[in-house]
């Protein structure tokens, strides 16, 4: 069964649009979701949640219309958008007392086991939290229902680096049994190459490419050479920087041809990423 099945969104703003978003993501597994700020990820997340509402197209959670099962859905996803930003003079008991009567299948004890495991005393009022505090608080509460779905919209960013592995173990912990599935949109790339088994990379309200990991970045090659041998690409080239050695740059794996001579290499998705928000503006350095 597909845990999100997205297809077709389109929703217009007047100075953006999302441009027929499709991707799916198979029960079990944990999808990427990359793109610079401004492509469009928080606001597909906000249309997978219904609190955007879409032109056109359809989304499927765990096999049911969004649009149709939207409370009953709402039971069985987990969202965390990376802060906490409301009743901020509360004190963290005062908030979850109130938040933990919208779920059914809310469970005090995993609550209680997750505020231990991230170090967070009930007692602080929201205004006392750190960023990182804020981040595992607002985890804490999308763990503690059961969800079937966890939707998370910067998770990682204000972690510190012990922090942030501890999270991505707690996330490889969650899908083990193939229960639950995780979308993860971030920008900390380095987080995806550990835990994503997917990736959906979106660019300008339109879905780039969404596929396996290593397929994803197999489409893709890292190449580098002499000037000379940048003539020989260029016009084939995603984008590329050139330096008083030669060039770099980002090239689709089928557009390469291998017996150039020119030295290529699999990308990070952080290089994909810097190279395709680059495209038609080539740096010189």
């Amino acid at each position: 069964m597909q845990a999100l099945d997205i297809r077709n969104v389109n929703k217009k703003f007047p100075s953006f649009e999302l441009k027929d978003v499709s991707f799916q993501l198979e029960k079990g597994y944990i999808m990427g979701f990359i793109g610079v700020n401004g492509a469009g990820k928080t606001t597909t997340i906000k249309s997978i949640l219904n609190m955007t509402h879409i032109d056109s197209g359809e989304i499927h959670i765990l096999g049911k219309s969004m649009a149709e099962h939207e409370l009953e859905l709402k039971q069985e996803i987990g969202f965390a958008f990376g802060s906490i930003d409301f009743y901020t003079r509360s004190k963290i008991k005062t908030l979850t007392d109130t938040i933990k009567k919208f779920y059914q299948n809310w469970d005090d004890q995993i609550y209680s086991n997750y505020m231990r495991r991230f170090k967070l005393d009930e007692n602080k009022k929201i205004a006392d939290l750190s960023t990182g505090m804020k981040v595992k608080y607002s985890l804490a509460l999308a763990l503690s229902h059961g969800a079937k779905l966890l939707i998370l919209d910067e998770p990682t960013s204000g972690l510190d680096p012990a922090s942030r592995d501890d999270l991505l173990d707690l996330f490889q912990e969650l899908i083990a049994e193939g229960e639950v599935s995780i979308l993860f949109s971030t920008h900390i790339t380095s987080d995806l190459e550990k835990c994503a088994d997917f990736i959906t990379f979106i660019a300008n309200g339109q879905i780039v490419l969404s596929g396996e990991k290593e397929e994803f970045k197999e489409a893709y090659l890292l190449v580098n050479g002499s000037k000379s041998q940048l003539e020989q690409v260029k016009d084939q080239m995603i984008s590329y920087k050139t330096n008083s050695f030669g060039f770099t740059g980002l090239i689709q794996a089928n557009d390469f041809d291998p017996s150039s001579g020119i030295k290529a290499a699999t990308p990070s998705l952080e290089d994909i990423l810097i190279y395709y928000t680059k495209k038609g503006e080539n740096i010189h350095g």
